[in-house]
């Protein structure tokens, strides 16, 4: 191995050790940074036309892309928390105030189901209603005493929140001013031909879109149908719902389904049968309808992934990562299968080169 060799080798040793404790460094703020990379895909054509409306001058173009975001994505979701925490507050005291008994629920539900099921319900020890409330009692007093300390912890990382706000708002204006030169010195900086960083950087782009937009866009429609629905229905904090649903909807395939389904069946066994048939008709033709027809068209169709892949890297991609993996699930299945794909054609190659016939001796 000669000296030059020697020195190559340990140059990248120390390439990838430095560049493994930079990620190191920046991994308490990786949602912020994903963020602001998102932010920057989506809302890139609204910064180039504002480039070329002010004369060239990117910060001004960046500074009121940054304001779009701010006013189009950032205030629109802190009313919705807002009026959702409210929401919240105001389900809690009304049944902390109300009537309702444990006992006198589950009286009511055992008098509306058939003698098998009560029968059932007895040889495995759930017909007594004492031993029903005190367990119910113990499980609410077990979720009471884990909210508490998810709160004291949302409480401790206020501060946390805003500074990865700022970093996000901080870096989403460099991206927006700077981003065409980065994804060149990034392009030339990737040990890949060019037709290779090109094919992934379109798929990342893509991807980003495709999961985003799509999946906003459906979670919207569904959490703003269910919401109303159960307004109409007079069901109680319709808004707490239907955000509920527009979070579960990213989801692929079984997503509202977990909201509504319960309550129509809440509402069957109450006595609301014509509410339960509403809303289990508006659930599945309509809700559900929207998800079938618009998540293969908005989602599958752009990031070229069969629906059971979506849906199993969306569900790994939460687990894993939190909110942030409905994107990076996809994201990350995505860009598995464009390099598998050029590994393979790039297999393909190589064994049809090898079995031409050699015509030099002809």
């Amino acid at each position: 191995m000669t000296r030059e060799t020697i020195q190559n080798i340990s140059f990248v040793v120390i390439v990838i050790a430095i560049t493994a404790v930079f990620a190191w460094l920046l991994l308490p703020y990786y949602s912020a940074i994903l963020w602001a990379v998102i932010l920057a895909i989506l809302f890139n054509p609204l910064q180039r036309r504002l480039t070329i409306w002010l004369g060239g001058r990117r910060s001004v173009a960046a500074a009121l892309s940054v304001l779009t975001c701010i006013f189009v994505v950032l205030i629109p979701a802190s009313l919705i928390i807002a009026s959702l925490s409210i929401e919240i507050a105001t389900v809690y005291q009304r049944i902390r105030d109300s009537d309702f008994t444990l006992a006198g629920a589950v009286a009511q539900t055992q008098a509306m189901l058939p003698d098998f099921v009560n029968t059932a319900l007895a040889g495995m020890h759930l017909g007594n209603l004492e031993e029903i409330q005190q367990s119910l009692l113990s499980a609410l007093s077990s979720i009471g005493q884990a909210i508490a300390s998810s709160a004291y912890g949302v409480g401790q990382g206020t501060l946390q929140f805003f500074i990865s706000l700022a970093i996000m708002l901080y870096l989403l204006f460099f991206l927006f001013r700077d981003g065409r030169r980065l994804a060149i010195l990034i392009r030339a900086s990737v040990p890949l031909d060019r037709n290779r960083t090109d094919d992934i950087a379109a798929k990342f782009v893509s991807v980003v879109k495709a999961t985003v937009r799509g999946n906003v866009l459906i979670a919207i429609i569904q959490g703003g149908l269910g919401g109303a629905t159960f307004w109409l229905l007079g069901i109680e904090a319709p808004l707490l719902w239907g955000v509920l649903m527009a979070v579960l909807s990213l989801l692929p395939a079984v997503g509202a389904i977990l909201v509504w389904a319960p309550f129509a069946i809440y509402l069957a066994l109450s006595g609301h049968v014509a509410q339960a048939i509403i809303l289990v008709l508006v659930g599945a033709l309509v809700i559900s309808m929207i998800d079938n027809l618009l998540r293969p068209v908005l989602v599958g169709r752009e990031t070229k992934l069969p629906d059971y892949v979506v849906l199993i890297s969306t569900i790994g991609g939460l687990s894993l990562f939190g909110i942030n993996g409905f994107v990076l699930g996809p994201l990350v299945a995505a860009l598995f299968i464009a390099v598998w794909s050029q590994f393979t054609d790039d297999r393909l190659n190589e064994s049809n080169e090898g079995d031409m016939p050699d015509q030099s001796n002809s």
